[in-house]
């Protein structure tokens, strides 16, 4: 019997599709005996201190959001000495804040050119300084409060995928370092092991002031931070309706209702219909994750000499590095047109780990997960008032230091304070028409654009290919 009739037949009898058997069937053994579909981060992560669940009638500010941006809005207001109340629907945390790569860089999306066609020089190179500010800060930040989270400036380096790639990140890169001051430098194929342990790529650009942490320790640590603060934090309590009234809002919850004087939303790729005007303006993207079982030292070694994390040319990008005790790999990354499951994701990832570090290929995969970011239209992070309600998001993956220092910023600009402004602030914040929160449009943009990626690299390889035969032919 042929194999391809033998899966139609075990496909048809389980009813399942001839695709999920043969990733059932790649997935047989490949995940460890103790796998998990959770977050590699929360393995070795405190039990968490103990909530209040009871909600107070009210208080002067109510955030709705515990992650990066929601805490540290809250530490800045109940440090200024305003009765704070964090509103969550899961568990502190729950969301990508312990849940992304833990990679942190300076990014801000557009470059400066397309910035100052938009809104002018000045403003432009306010907005890209920005992404600079945040990685300084959260560095200050972690080191002036002592938080134990792995936080090191290990950089990062730019994979490009093809030679075409590799040359117009090394151009931009001679750009910014001269306009902004970031510094760089290329790696060309040739020294490509350098950095990392790969053929898959053709150079790349390191940025080696770019940093990691361990994510889930740094958020136990700010929520731990904020409690000490006197800030409230209230699990397990989704915020159902927000209702303007003479003296502030009234937030309706799945556990009563509190009234405040001041609001803010840090809800990020977890927004919802509570803020329809906000909901309309951010994009949603699932972003899958795996962490491979615990390799020989030598091993890692070997693949990340360096110990950078590392990010691809590609447009549906792939992020990853070796874990803070260079045991494992984590890896992570966008799999499918549309969202699916961490167990279906995962072997997905793992044949796209193995494609760039074939030594992994009889490697196991311990855990598999993932969260929800939040991209604009416009790929900027926006942060302001709308109706009364503060509001910072729209991270476009570079949320580990941008949402915390935009959510410090937040908390600021609720007590008043003037440098809680930042070249965000106000931008136009655009939607399109017909789009209500759910990106429809997201599998066909995807799938298209993993096309392009595979067909690019593929060209390019086959190109290579021909050259090294052609400078062997005597």
């Amino acid at each position: 019997m042929a194999l391809s009739q033998a899966w139609n037949e075990e496909a048809e009898a389980s009813g399942q599709t001839q695709s999920s058997v043969l990733r059932d069937r790649h997935a047989d053994g490949l995940f460890t005996d103790d796998f998990k579909q959770s977050a590699y981060w929360l393995d070795d992560l405190a039990a968490p201190p103990p909530l209040p669940e009871d909600l107070p009638a009210s208080a002067e500010v109510v955030i709705v959001g515990s992650g990066y941006s929601g805490l540290h809005a809250a530490l800045e207001t109940a440090r200024g000495g305003r009765e704070t109340v964090v509103l969550e629907a899961k568990d502190p945390g729950w969301g990508c804040s312990s849940r992304n790569g833990g990679h942190i860089s300076s990014s801000v999306k557009p470059s400066l050119d397309s910035l100052s066609r938009r809104f002018g020089s000045e403003r432009a190179l306010a907005v890209r300084g920005e992404g600079t500010k945040a990685l300084d800060w959260i560095e200050e930040f972690v080191t002036g409060e002592d938080i134990a989270c792995d936080f090191r400036r290990v950089g990062r380096f730019h994979a490009a995928h093809t030679p075409a790639h590799y040359d117009r990140i090394a151009r931009s890169a001679d750009r910014v370092s001269r306009e902004e001051g970031i510094e760089s430098f290329t790696v060309p194929r040739g020294e490509q092991h350098s950095e990392l342990g790969s053929d898959f790529y053709f150079g790349g650009v390191v940025y080696p002031r770019y940093a990691s942490l361990h994510p889930a320790k740094y958020h136990r640590g700010l929520l731990d931070k904020a409690l000490a603060a006197g800030v409230r934090v209230v699990p397990h309590c989704t915020a159902l309706s927000i209702i303007p009234r003479n003296d502030g809002f009234e937030i309706v919850t799945t556990r009563g209702s509190i009234r405040t004087r001041e609001i803010a939303v840090a809800t990020n790729g977890y927004t919802t219909g509570l803020t329809p005007w906000l909901q309309r303006r951010v994009i949603p993207i699932g972003s899958y994750v795996i962490a491979t079982e615990p390799l020989p030292l030598d091993l890692v070694e070997r693949l990340f000499p360096t110990g950078r994390i590392v990010a691809d040319t590609r447009r549906v990008v792939y992020y990853y590095g070796p874990s803070p005790d260079r045991r494992r790999v984590v890896f992570g990354g966008r799999v499918s047109s549309g969202e699916t499951d961490p167990k279906l994701s995962g072997p997905l990832l793992h044949q796209e780990l193995v494609r760039i570090f074939p030594a992994l290929a009889g490697t196991k995969i311990s855990h598999s997960w993932n969260g929800f970011v939040a991209y604009t239209f416009d790929e900027m992070v926006h942060c302001g008032c709308h109706d009364g309600i503060h509001y910072t998001m729209g991270y476009c993956g570079s949320g580990v230091s941008m949402a915390s220092y935009l959510g410090m910023r937040m908390g600021q600009r609720i007590l008043g304070r003037d440098e809680g402004r930042t070249a965000f602030d106000d931008l136009p914040f655009p939607t399109r028409p017909l789009y209500r929160g759910k990106p429809w449009f997201l599998p066909a943009a995807v799938a298209w654009y993993r096309f392009r990626d595979r067909l690019e690299w593929r060209r390019a390889t086959a190109r290579d290919r021909k050259s090294d035969q052609t400078a062997r032919v005597p």
